[in-house]
């Protein structure tokens, strides 16, 4: 229990600081877009502001997603963080269907002139600094605890870095009068989002409708073939339950060999799995082969 407490601390922290850095960028973005009138900060602005969304889905989830199964979730409550990155997901493309509609928009009517200043630089230089230490502390918790709640608020954060780094682009050219760079490098934006969002919604989807992890079956297949003491396999079923595994699957072994015997095979197939799969939760079904006629 204490191991569980430890382990959702550490998953509450890093999304908790990542709700106080979305909280602070979308502000300081919103304050300079509004000032400059620059779609490339605002469309930057909107961006983080739903990056704080996510943020606080993240943090709601990951508190989820570690309670214990109980009567109606026999299987726990991983499945939580599944869904807060497709509703992530959801948020970004909501981001690009604003984004996009205001660039061409502003192309169109040649409205595209701003006031670019020393704000509109600062703020994207520190969002920048901020994107790249959040996206970093929420990859390195995502990997170690297999949580695809992290995973994706770690993506939100480093989109922001490219699209950031686009919108700068973009100041350079409108500090020289091309202002139609601005929609331009916002589109851009919209563009790394879309790529993005189809990353994690396809990732969510798969989870959520119990599609087996291809890599991860290979990796136990080839664990099973080399296993000398099984003298076959069948039915084996693989899915994710947020960072769990859940694997199933029939083995046969030598027939008149004793219950310990079959059941010291089965544990020993668990624990070469787990050398290659981490977080894995195990149904083995043991048959005794049948014999050559």
């Amino acid at each position: 229990m204490l191991k569980l407490m430890n382990l959702t601390d550490e998953k509450s922290r890093v999304a908790f600081f990542s709700v106080l850095a979305a909280i602070v960028l979308t502000s300081f973005k919103i304050i300079v877009g509004v000032l400059t009138n620059s779609l490339g900060i605002l469309s930057e602005a909107l961006h983080s502001g739903l990056d704080l969304v996510a943020a606080i889905i993240t943090l709601v989830a990951v508190r989820i997603a570690y309670k214990p199964a109980d009567k109606t979730h026999n299987y726990g409550h991983g499945k939580v963080e599944n869904l807060s990155a497709l509703i992530e997901t959801l948020l970004l493309l909501i981001t690009c269907t604003w984004i996009i509609y205001e660039a061409v928009h502003r192309l169109i009517t040649g409205r595209t002139e701003l006031e670019v200043n020393i704000w509109s630089f600062l703020v994207v230089i520190v969002s920048i600094v901020i994107d790249y230490s959040r996206s970093r502390a929420l990859y390195r918790v995502a990997k170690k605890h297999n949580s695809q709640a992290l995973e994706a608020d770690a993506l939100h954060f480093s989109t922001d870095i490219w699209s950031s780094s686009v919108v700068f682009i973009g100041l350079i050219f409108a500090s020289f009068g091309f202002f139609f760079a601005d929609p331009i490098a916002a589109l851009v934006v919209a563009i790394i989002v879309i790529y993005v969002s189809y990353k994690l919604g396809k990732k969510a989807i798969d989870a959520l409708l119990d599609r087996s992890p291809l890599d991860t079956v290979s990796k136990i297949e080839a664990v099973l073939e080399s296993a000398k003491l099984i003298t076959r396999y069948h039915d084996l079923k693989v899915r994710t339950m947020g960072a769990e595994t859940l694997v199933e699957m029939n083995i046969h072994v030598t027939p008149g060999i004793t219950i310990e015997a079959a059941h010291q095979i089965s544990h020993d197939v668990e624990s070469e799995i787990k050398k290659f799969v981490d977080r894995c939760e195990f149904h083995i079904h043991i048959e005794p082969e049948e014999p050559v006629n």
